[in-house]
């Protein structure tokens, strides 16, 4: 009697959707205080993507954040240049081991998912090769740890920080999901991030007059 072949295996089940895995994670964590190390470890390995992306919300709106962005743009200065010499992301102990105060991090992941179940909406699976070679994932790091230091510049303008922290969200997201298609966004929003500051840098003060102007300042 001929022996059966083996059976298949069963294919694995789709992966939750990152906005589900946060909503869980606001659940499990509640209302104490968590260390930065603690949330990378819930994440199982997604923690570096999830943290530039809780970093670049508070800057994703036109009103400079200076005092916030100093710091925020170092981080994601430091996890740019490793990423960006194929090393693997890596943040001091002294940040791990850093407390999240009470009632923080859900606020923030509920503002992350709904930022999320927005972006999943377009996100999917596609050109893979952008994520299949090393190469595109050292050009995102250049990319991320540029945008990290136009954080850091403290200018007072509006949309000095919004281009960046649209640029490093679009590339976490595409990271996320494997969208090559964010990752392409990533690029043009980083572009666009590079021509607003040539723009500031070559108008100076009748550009700043002018946004002040369009703004009601």
């Amino acid at each position: 009697m001929t022996p059966l072949p083996p059976a298949a295996p069963a294919p694995a089940p789709p992966a939750a959707p990152f906005s589900a895995e946060l909503a869980a994670l606001a659940a499990r964590f509640g209302e104490r205080p968590v260390l930065v190390g603690d949330l990378f470890a819930a994440t199982q390995g997604r923690g570096i993507n999830l943290l530039l992306i809780l970093i670049a919300l508070p800057f994703l709106t036109p009103v400079p954040l200076p005092g916030f962005s100093i710091p925020f743009g170092l981080v994601v200065a430091v996890i740019g240049v490793r990423l960006a010499l194929g090393r693997a992301p890596w943040l001091p102990e002294k940040l791990l081991a850093r407390a999240l105060p009470a009632g923080f991090l859900p606020k923030v992941l509920a503002a992350a998912g709904r930022i999320v179940r927005f972006l999943e909406r377009f996100l999917r699976p596609r050109l893979g090769f952008f994520h299949s070679r090393a190469v595109f994932g050292q050009l995102a790091g250049v990319i991320i740890a540029l945008s990290g230091l136009l954080l850091v510049l403290p200018l007072p303008v509006p949309f000095s920080n919004g281009f960046p922290g649209w640029t490093v969200l679009l590339f976490a997201a595409a990271a996320l999901t494997r969208d090559g298609a964010c990752y392409l966004a990533g690029c043009v929003m980083f572009l666009a991030s590079v021509a607003f500051f040539v723009l500031l840098a070559l108008g100076g003060s009748e550009v700043f007059a002018y946004i002040r102007r369009a703004f009601g300042g």
